[in-house]
């Protein structure tokens, strides 16, 4: 078994509310495109990191991290919702003492907040970043719930299993957990955010 748990970045969706005629993982923010940032906060967490996307996005990912870690679904059961996604990225690391599922629509998760929830998982089945109080991701699971990660499909994503086992919130002096991309709007505003910090996406935390 590993030692750590494993970052599962999940990039199989469609991504039908951002109208660019570009996905919007590979929208660019700053010197990579969104999925990139995301991978690349997620590499230097170093905890082990894998990545579910479809064929589209295959190459993308695979400049970022190595062709072994990336997972392809077939588009036909990535459209079908994220819990045939998250099931691929857990199968793909079984023996994995955990799995932290980080949507690749956020690139700016902090590599230390995703070392904060792998720590939470040490005591806890189910862990989550927070920020002021609001729940956000990454979303961690401990190894005991690997059977019911694995029966996951469709759209329910983990929903069921959080409100069915004890979660604990940890808390997280990072926004990053709270923003995501749905929108033309929600690139603007974190392009804005990125240049008002002066820094990359996710680039504090971690030294």
């Amino acid at each position: 078994m590993q030692s750590r748990p494993t970052v599962v970045v999940l990039a199989a969706g469609k991504g039908s509310r951002f109208k660019g005629s570009t996905h919007k993982l590979e929208q660019s923010l700053g010197d990579l495109s969104v999925l990139g940032s995301t991978l690349r906060n997620a590499i230097e967490s170093h905890l082990p990191v894998v990545v579910v996307t479809t064929q589209a996005l295959a190459a993308s990912a695979s400049l970022i991290v190595a062709a072994r870690d990336v997972v392809v679904v077939p588009q036909a059961l990535a459209v079908l919702g994220m819990g045939h996604s998250i099931a691929a990225g857990v199968a793909a690391r079984a023996d994995s003492p955990g799995w932290l599922l980080l949507p690749g629509d956020m690139p700016m998760v902090r590599p230390a907040t995703m070392l904060a929830v792998a720590a939470a998982l040490e005591l806890h089945p189910v862990a989550y970043a927070q920020y002021q109080g609001r729940r956000g991701h990454p979303v961690g699971f401990a190894a005991e719930l690997y059977s019911e990660l694995m029966m996951l499909s469709g759209d329910e994503g983990a929903r069921r299993i959080i409100a069915r086992y004890p979660a604990i919130g940890v808390d997280v002096d990072d926004p990053g957990v709270l923003l995501d991309l749905d929108t033309e709007a929600d690139l603007a505003a974190l392009r804005a955010l990125r240049d008002a910090s002066g820094e990359r996406p996710g680039a504090t935390g971690v030294g």
